[in-house]
């Protein structure tokens, strides 16, 4: 069983966030970048959204589990044991997307949680998270996530339209970064950052030649009610896959 230790979980508690470094290793990795830049899924159905001063960040999404390298991620016990844990009980996948921030061009995500917008989906409770995998090296040059570090613990902020995206009160923002850490979450592929959906969270546009892909897993409590809307499901019964799924499946994908 792959698990968090006791200091782990006390960290995620407290911060509402754990980064952990290396979870996946450097095979699993080349076969999801190798596959993911040459998925023409991707460059076809990738959403654009506009940041508060017209930068473009893009994203594909789906709640749709299949026999492919993401579902894969998706399902492993590596990120669905822990999740268990951090939920406390039975998860589902609510949905899993590929964060495409392009060189020179990709734009920031504004300050927001994702209940803050959840909640918005009939969600009854933030029983809910996210676990980020790096595909790319994130660094603050090319915008890596940037975490408020134990925000969770304020509760649900107001959410608004900024830009395309929907952001969090601004004001509240600032005044939790009187008393709260700013943490610049950079990370080597490979490595993983889940974190709480009451986390508030952001990135700068990419200033830098290098792209910062990252495929993000998310998940809520099966006990958690939530309405259907697309790419944002009710509960359904999620089938956990060996980590050796991974590398089967991948190299199929190469193959054919």
């Amino acid at each position: 069983m792959m698990a968090f230790t006791d200091e782990q979980l006390e960290s995620f508690n407290r911060d509402g966030y754990l980064l952990w470094e290396g979870l996946f290793d450097a095979e699993e990795m080349d076969l999801l970048i190798r596959i993911a830049r040459n998925d023409q899924r991707l460059a076809q159905e990738a959403l654009e959204r506009s940041d508060a001063h017209a930068g473009k960040s893009r994203l594909w999404i789906t709640d749709s589990l299949e026999d492919d390298i993401y579902s894969a991620f998706v399902r492993c016990c590596r990120i669905v044991e822990p999740m268990e844990e951090i939920l406390g009980g039975e998860v589902y996948h609510y949905h899993h997307k590929m964060m495409l921030k392009e060189p020179l061009v990709g734009g920031s995500w504004e300050w927001h949680q994702d209940y803050g917008y959840w909640y918005s989906n009939g969600c009854l409770f933030p029983y809910m998270a996210s676990c980020l995998i790096a595909v790319d090296t994130a660094t603050k040059e090319n915008g890596c996530l940037q975490v408020i570090r134990g925000s969770h613990l304020m509760g649900r902020i107001e959410h608004g339209k900024t830009g395309q995206q929907t952001g969090a009160d601004q004001a509240r923002v600032d005044e939790a970064l009187k008393y709260l850490d700013l943490v610049h979450c950079e990370m080597k592929p490979g490595s993983a950052l889940f974190f709480h959906a009451n986390l508030l969270h952001r990135s700068d546009a990419n200033r830098s030649p290098n792209p910062r892909w990252s495929l993000i897993c998310c998940y809520n409590a099966a006990r958690n009610p939530c309405q259907p809307k697309p790419n944002h499901p009710a509960y359904s019964h999620l089938e956990k896959w060996p980590d050796t799924r991974i590398k089967e499946i991948g190299r199929q994908q190469l193959c054919c």
